[in-house]
């Protein structure tokens, strides 16, 4: 009888869909986007670079960005995750007509991990923060336009106040699980 321990079931987990990592800004969409795709062997792509110079300068001047600013932003990130089912992407995401626009743009069934997390704890994080040009003064201003993502079945909602390791230990876990009550469920 072998005496090795067994390995956590996410390590043997293959990518086997498309995932949106999403939320405000500080919550940890990249930390997170980046640890799942490693630990699921997918290509992951970090949604604030595809953003246009026009948008990261607006952000960096402390402008919020518009609708008008983010609907070919979202086309562009939609169309990146038609492209390969293996792939993870951090979005902001936050209403859910960007969330249904990337449904719709990916024509193939997405899940979204939605972090989440106290106003105190994401504002610690990006004052935290080196090198990035979101400023604070825009926090408050995507909280106001996030819409939480209720009654979407294709949602994991993860609160941030723990370690990466179990936010995406977890997260892997719930998608596994409504990857699976939803090829089962006839409805």
């Amino acid at each position: 009888m072998s005496t090795a321990a067994s390995p956590h079931p996410f390590e043997t987990t293959r990518c086997t869909g498309t995932i949106v990592v999403m939320g405000v800004c500080g919550c940890g969409k990249t930390s997170v986007g980046e640890r799942l795709a490693s630990t699921l062997g997918c290509r992951f792509i970090e949604g604030d670079s595809r953003h246009p110079v026009a948008n990261v300068e607006k952000m960096r001047q402390g402008i919020p960005l518009e609708d008008a600013n983010r609907w070919p932003w979202l086309e562009l990130l939609g169309g990146e995750l038609g492209k390969d089912e293996q792939t993870i992407v951090s979005c902001s995401a936050l209403k859910r007509s960007y969330r249904d626009l990337l449904r719709m743009r990916a024509g193939r069934p997405i899940t979204f991990v939605f972090l989440q997390g106290a106003r105190t704890l994401l504002s610690s994080r990006m004052g935290a923060r080196e090198g990035h040009y979101m400023p604070l003064s825009l926090l408050d201003s995507q909280l106001a336009t996030l819409e939480l993502p209720q009654d979407e079945r294709d949602v994991v909602t993860m609160e941030i106040e723990q370690p990466l390791e179990r936010i995406v230990s977890d997260a892997i876990a719930r998608i596994a699980a409504i990857g699976f009550a939803t090829t089962t469920d006839n409805r």
